[in-house]
């Protein structure tokens, strides 16, 4: 497989990925994500913003997730997250501080 048509697969299951999580499955919670695979939407979305950042594009955070989401992140939060147990909050903050780094919280 020649380098263009890999990265031409690459894109296109990304792109299924962003619709999967952003269309179909709204109901799984970032930080049920987080807890289980290591990574979120909002991580998506950072991974987007550094590419874009390697590259020279200017990206700040909150426009990689409105780029990402298709809408404000706040929207996205008002429209689709739910309050976690404190349980799920701890898990989540072991798996961020393993996965991304420890938080400044």
């Amino acid at each position: 497989m020649d380098d263009q048509t890999r990265i031409e697969l690459e894109a296109a299951a990304f792109r299924t990925l962003r619709a999967h999580l952003m269309e179909k499955r709204t109901d799984v919670q970032n930080i049920d994500l987080m807890n289980l695979a290591g990574f979120c939407r909002n991580c998506l979305s950072r991974w987007y913003q550094e590419a874009a950042n390697e590259r020279g594009i200017e990206m700040s955070k909150e426009e990689a997730r409105e780029i990402f989401y298709g809408m404000p992140y706040d929207e996205w939060k008002n429209t689709h997250q739910t309050e976690a147990d404190a349980a799920t909050q701890a898990a989540f903050q072991k798996s961020f501080n393993e996965n991304v780094g420890p938080s400044d919280s």
